[in-house]
């Protein structure tokens, strides 16, 4: 059963999340030139998209955490959840360590790939639902963008991923068993029916 639709009102610390994010991302996306903040909003909009549709009510701080969810594991590890629970609360802190794969500082300190996503996935199940959420709506625009992108280059869109194809795939069918064993929501369908149909389109890469 889904929440009960509240009016999601969107105070000055909205506003402060998105200069922060503005001010840390200013790395464009893979292989784009697409500045990285319009992932960052583009998840934050699904995310508030599924007020009174989703089985938790949409807040505030999921928004933030929304915007604010590859800060930790993109800029600064555990320092950066620190600032984070200064600046915007333990709620969206707890929200932003649940959305990271990797805790620190340097990028080149991380994990191997398939470890920090293995090791995330099986997180993930231990999650609560508001971090499940945003983390769907996350790999939804993920997986929207490459179908699309597929359109345009073909093969060549795997060429921006540490992973190719196969990889990537498997990652996104990791995750929806996870999401598909809580309530069902309409970002996690919308995610099935896109992999679904990138599995298809991309079959002979």
């Amino acid at each position: 059963m889904n929440a009960a639709a509240r009016p999601l009102f969107l105070s000055s610390r909205f506003t402060q999340a998105v200069d922060y994010a503005r001010i840390l991302h200013i790395e464009a996306r893979k292989g784009s030139d697409i500045p990285y903040m319009s992932h960052l909003l583009g998840v934050a909009s699904l995310v508030m998209g599924e007020n009174g549709h989703a089985p938790v009510p949409v807040t505030e701080d999921m928004a933030i955490a929304a915007v604010l969810h590859d800060a930790v594991e993109d800029h600064g590890g555990m320092l950066r959840l620190r600032d984070v629970e200064h600046n915007f609360g333990a709620e969206v802190a707890r929200m932003v360590a649940g959305l990271s794969d990797s805790f620190v500082e340097g990028a080149n300190q991380k994990a191997p790939w398939a470890e920090r996503k293995a090791g995330y996935v099986e997180r993930l199940g231990s999650e609560p639902l508001d971090v499940q959420l945003i983390s769907a709506a996350d790999k939804l625009y993920n997986a929207r963008t490459i179908l699309s992108d597929h359109r345009g280059i073909g093969a060549r869109v795997w060429e921006r991923f540490k992973r190719g194809r196969d990889e990537q795939l498997w990652y996104y069918r990791e995750l929806l068993r996870v999401f598909k064993a809580q309530p069902s929501n309409r970002i996690v369908e919308e995610f099935a029916r896109v992999v679904a149909e990138l599995e298809s389109v991309t079959a002979h890469d």
